[in-house]
């Protein structure tokens, strides 16, 4: 299992490990161009697939993307429905390329609201890129922070009916969040303008590098990305220690 930033220090790089990515603004794009909100979709699957290359390229290990919030289906059935069949869309077009890239594609959230046709898309696209050992990209689907808590307590709670509540820590929840598989996010990136992380990844943000920006997801590219790259370079990733610490070669300890 990965380290917890809440227990001990973990490793840092030139080059974030795990990108987390809130792709925000391809509405506003549209509308600010005089298009409907559901070309805006279509135009961000373009900075997808952009991010996805620039990331493997640069050594990012885990690169994960919001696409869809449980909280998103109070949007306009057109537009729910539109995003839906983009995401079978890309399921079936895109796959092919990740595998061909030995990219690795994860789907986290509650999938029991999809339709049987993305839920088996998801599970043949997952299961034909599991052995990839490059990026492992993460599409968070109707998923919400408050769930991969609620879900993760009660896999927990059945594995353990009899579990004493003054013996629960830290390592008997985790292994059944939704990302086990991977380390905390280094960086997080929230495009569009606002300053949220609007439910997601509420565990797993605790020490992450925030970064925001004003430019639409859709205009997002390799080059925003490297902006974003930039910023982080310049955190100083203390994880509860002083500046001090920090600086000091050999130093150890708890968060």
């Amino acid at each position: 299992m990965h380290i917890s930033s809440t227990l001990a220090i973990p490793d840092t790089s030139y080059v974030p490990a795990h990108v987390a990515i809130i792709m925000d603004g391809n509405g506003r794009w549209a509308t600010q161009r005089h298009m409907p909100r559901v070309a805006g979709h279509s135009r961000g699957l373009d900075a997808v697939r952009a991010v996805v290359e620039a990331c493997a390229v640069r050594g990012v290990k885990y690169l994960t993307l919001f696409a869809f919030s449980s909280e998103n289906w109070r949007r306009p059935e057109d537009e729910v429905s539109f995003l839906m069949r983009l995401f079978m869309m890309s399921l079936r077009r895109e796959v092919v390329k990740m595998h061909a890239n030995n990219i690795r594609l994860k789907v986290v959230g509650d999938l029991s609201r999809f339709s049987p046709r993305i839920q088996q898309l998801i599970g043949d696209a997952e299961r034909r890129t599991a052995a990839n050992t490059g990026l492992t990209v993460t599409i968070a689907a109707n998923y919400g922070g408050r769930w991969d808590l609620l879900q993760a307590i009660r896999k927990m709670l059945l594995r353990a009916p009899m579990l004493d509540p003054s013996t629960l820590d830290e390592s008997m929840l985790a292994p059944h969040l939704a990302m086990a598989y991977a380390p905390e996010p280094d960086l997080f990136i929230r495009t569009g303008g606002e300053q949220r992380i609007s439910n997601f990844l509420l565990w797993q943000l605790a020490y992450t590098e925030l970064y925001f920006t004003d430019v639409f997801w859709p205009d997002f590219d390799a080059a925003e990305l490297d902006k974003a790259f930039a910023s982080y370079r310049q955190r100083e990733r203390r994880f509860g220690r002083t500046s001090a610490q920090v600086v000091a070669p050999g130093v150890s300890g708890t968060a």
